[in-house]
């Protein structure tokens, strides 16, 4: 097999660089106690959140090169935060502690099945744009991968930076990971999330989905479809969870690993834990794909385990 200069650059790249992480990062005050409504919560307790944040910190704990790009409000939650990432290993060279913003906190109540409720305050007012505005192709070469979610495409001006990003990342040769992490409640409509999210599909070296996004993205509701369908968009790999029902990676390998058994407290991030465990796997095998078939299981371990606490990152 001969292997090119360009393909010897990015391996190299790819050994010494980390996963750029675009998103936010917040505090879940989260209910300890299973309650109906926010109304019967009478404590909260604060965790570390925000979707990308988690990937970022929980794939750095595994033991791969993570940065997070983003920001938070220059005050104690916000230094508080800050030091959770730092502590893990995290880069904050494209992080900002921003004047005048709150950092955004989200009451977080769980039910008696472990599914979770959020009333947020505060707004993340766009921290990739702070973080990336003027920058982005200079933090993109600057890192081995780049890792994007869905929440950073509701907003135009983050959107665009997260596109932006994408585009630098491909033309350059980065691997890049997609996770819908889609919450619809911060859409106009399903057919605009859907259309945002799939326009990030063509190019991926992985998109990892839960059940409902991917019949959301594709329209069809077996799941073996709708993994073909995302590889036909363009995915290199696709991974598609089922809760305890499991997960299935289509791409160059095929593979079907079965649910694992856990005593549900929360469900807060084991997405997160999930799509953490495959990124760290992948960097420190240099983006070899068939990583992703060698770390599903142990994925879906680590999944179990963190719907057995209350938060993602405890």
């Amino acid at each position: 097999m001969r292997i090119t200069s360009a393909q010897m650059t990015l391996d190299l790249q790819a050994a010494s660089g980390d996963v750029l992480c675009l998103g936010e990062a917040l505090v879940d005050m989260i209910c300890e106690r299973h309650v109906a409504s926010l109304d019967e919560a009478d404590m909260f307790v604060p965790h570390f959140g925000g979707a990308v944040a988690n990937v970022a910190l929980l794939a750095a704990r595994a033991g791969a090169r993570t940065a997070l790009a983003g920001g938070v409000g220059d005050d104690s939650w916000g230094r508080w935060l800050c030091d959770q990432l730092a502590r893990a290993g995290v880069s904050l060279r494209h992080f900002r502690l921003i004047p005048e913003m709150r950092t955004p906190l989200a009451l977080s109540t769980v039910d008696a099945a472990g599914e979770a409720s959020y009333t947020l305050y505060g707004e993340s007012i766009a921290t990739v744009v702070h973080a990336l505005w003027g920058t982005v192709e200079e933090a993109v070469q600057g890192s081995a991968a780049l890792f994007i979610s869905s929440n950073t495409l509701v907003g135009e001006a983050e959107r665009q930076i997260t596109m932006k990003a994408r585009e630098h990342a491909l033309a350059q040769g980065r691997p890049v990971i997609f996770d819908p992490n889609l919450r619809m409640h911060r859409w106009n409509s399903r057919t605009d999330a859907a259309a945002s999210v799939n326009a990030c599909v063509p190019g991926a070296l992985l998109v990892r989905t839960n059940a409902q996004e991917a019949r959301l993205m594709t329209g069809e509701e077996d799941l073996d479809r709708a993994a073909l369908a995302i590889r036909k968009a363009g995915a290199r790999n696709v991974v598609i969870t089922d809760g305890p029902r499991g997960a299935i990676l289509r791409g160059k390998i095929r593979l079907d690993v079965p649910g694992v058994p856990a005593r549900v407290v929360s469900t807060i991030g084991a997405g997160d834990a999930l799509t953490a465990t495959l990124i760290a796997r992948l960097q420190i095998t240099g983006f070899y794909e068939p990583a992703i078939a060698a770390a599903l299981r142990q994925a879906m371990i680590v999944a179990s385990e963190a719907c057995e606490r209350w938060g993602a990152c405890d």
